[in-house]
């Protein structure tokens, strides 16, 4: 039987689980629910493993619409049915009726009203005379006018008076919209619950071949998920590291033997080109062709 024949409409699935690298920008864990005859992408952004090595993906749906996505028996992200997927309207919403109270206050702090301006303080200049100035010898104040001493910031001078600062009473934060019952929201009890799983399918499209997938498993029953993970891929996890590593020094060995090789075989051909130019008889008939030919 084709997957085509046992599954007449495959875009309508129970789930979508798994991981989907594709060239070098996608990398992403899907995580797909249907509903109601409609597939619900999750909405956050997850991502996958993207090195050579085995790894195991588990999505678990509990009966109160939370859930838990483990990678390597490792909680990687957590989350409602309600709020990361757009399957049911949201419960709550904004009320964009509302509007900000005439009296709300957003000021944290405010001058302080028993503050008063200390007597005399307008008076005192932003810049005195330099007390160190003097006036040159040969000032002549018929020619040179009334000598006055250079102005310097004047150390008590502080700047336009300004109350100090103290605590609102009424400051009560900044004013947000509310959120209000969602008339729209209409709960489903039911809304974990899967449609009934006949088929398991992978599906693959790849350029590059390699790929393995085994070891699927649906229960109902997390922490025997868990223990099936631990039995049959982390007792193997330090073996299959040593395997890869040994593997890599193997590709490396070669690559580098390529290398050389292919650089060793460009170096002989090009001794051969130069050995051919240095060794090429002069015939003199093949310039004079040349310069007819631009003549």
């Amino acid at each position: 039987m084709t997957c085509r024949a046992a599954c007449p409409n495959d875009w309508l699935t129970s789930l979508m689980f798994g991981p989907d690298i594709c060239g070098t920008q996608t990398k992403k864990l899907h995580v797909i629910l249907s509903y109601q005859g409609q597939n619900y992408p999750i909405k956050k952004d997850l991502q996958c493993e993207t090195d050579k090595l085995t790894h195991f993906y588990t999505f678990i749906l509990r009966p109160d619409a939370t859930y838990s996505v483990l990678v390597d028996n490792r909680e990687r992200e957590v989350g409602s049915m309600y709020t990361d997927w757009d399957i049911l309207p949201p419960r709550k919403i904004k009320d964009l009726k509302a509007k900000k109270p005439k009296d709300w206050e957003e000021r944290e702090y405010i001058d302080d009203p028993k503050a008063v301006k200390p007597e005399g303080y307008d008076s005192i200049p932003a810049e005195i005379p330099d007390p160190k100035a003097k006036k040159p010898a040969d000032w002549d104040e018929e020619e040179d006018g009334i000598w006055r001493s250079a102005k310097i910031p004047n150390p008590a001078y502080k700047g336009p008076w300004k109350p100090k600062k103290i605590k609102n009473p009424n400051y009560k934060g900044k004013w947000k919209i509310p959120w209000i019952d969602n008339p729209e929201f209409e709960d489903d009890p039911d809304l974990y619950v899967l449609k009934p799983i006949k088929y398991i399918g992978i599906e693959v499209w790849q350029v590059k071949a390699g790929s393995v997938f085994d070891n699927i498993l649906i229960c109902d029953d997390p922490q025997y998920a868990k223990e099936v993970v631990q039995e049959i891929w982390a007792k193997n996890r330090e073996a299959e590291n040593e395997a890869f590593e040994e593997a890599e020094k193997v590709r490396r060995a070669q690559e580098e033997e390529d290398s050389k090789r292919a650089k060793d075989e460009g170096d002989k051909r090009k001794r051969d080109r130069d050995r051919h130019r240095r060794h090429r008889r002069y015939d003199p008939h093949e310039y004079l062709d040349d310069y007819h030919d631009e003549l």
